[in-house]
């Protein structure tokens, strides 16, 4: 019903003259109507440059050149492993964050703070002295956050037995410095049990698989 309406809408007003408007009121609507143009003309052009502006400081923001003055993850670490083995240890500090909590696995509890590190470092140079030092086998390289180091140690050169480990290590940009947040060493143990370890392990399941409630204190 409402099409056929419309229908004969149309064909009436075909049939009928249109009224002729006043000139003078044809003359004001254009001037409206170019003035409202020209007002959205301008409205469009301040979005367009706003929008350009936007995207000129979204590339600044993530622009790469920043990454690329920074010193890479992986050489940070190499840094640090020089640092250690020259016993340069104010080289070595201002690779660690201030906050960076350390884990050796050999002690019961990690090392939290740059202040706590570095006095460990300083007991271990001195127990160590130059002559022992940590060789890089194996380092990643993709990661900009994360790096993994497999490494072993050398006595003036030569391997020295028990010494192979692994290092975790998580970094952060601080202040515009790429430094290390957090870390982790697994070194190898002097004992190797082989099969005990399994026999042990074996034991510890059983008793928790008995004892359900030894498992809220590990």
């Amino acid at each position: 019903m409402a099409a056929v309406a419309c229908t004969a809408m149309a064909a009436a007003a075909k049939s009928q003259p249109l009224p002729l408007l006043p000139s003078s009121l044809v003359t004001s609507s254009f001037k409206v109507a170019a003035a409202n143009s020209t007002s959205i003309c301008a409205r469009r052009q301040l979005v367009i440059a706003a929008s350009a502006n936007e995207n000129r400081t979204a590339v600044v923001v993530t622009s790469s050149s920043e990454e690329a003055e920074l010193e890479s993850p992986a050489d940070v670490v190499r840094r640090f492993y020089g640092g250690i083995n020259s016993q340069d240890l104010s080289s070595v500090e201002k690779l660690i964050a201030d906050q960076c909590i350390y884990e050796d696995l050999i002690f019961p509890h990690p090392f939290v703070g740059r202040k706590a590190i570095m006095e460990f470092f300083g007991k271990f140079g001195d127990v160590v002295g130059p002559d022992l030092q940590f060789v890089i086998d194996d380092i990643s390289e993709e990661d900009s956050s994360a790096i993994g180091v497999t490494w072993h140690l050398e006595w003036k050169g030569k391997p020295f037995p028990f010494s192979k480990g692994c290092s975790f290590y998580r970094l952060q940009v601080i202040e515009g410095k790429r430094q290390i947040s957090y870390g982790r060493d697994i070194p190898e143990p002097a004992i190797k049990p082989g099969e005990a370890a399994l026999a042990l392990i074996r034991g510890v399941v059983w008793l928790l698989r008995q004892f359900p409630g030894l498992a809220e204190s590990l």
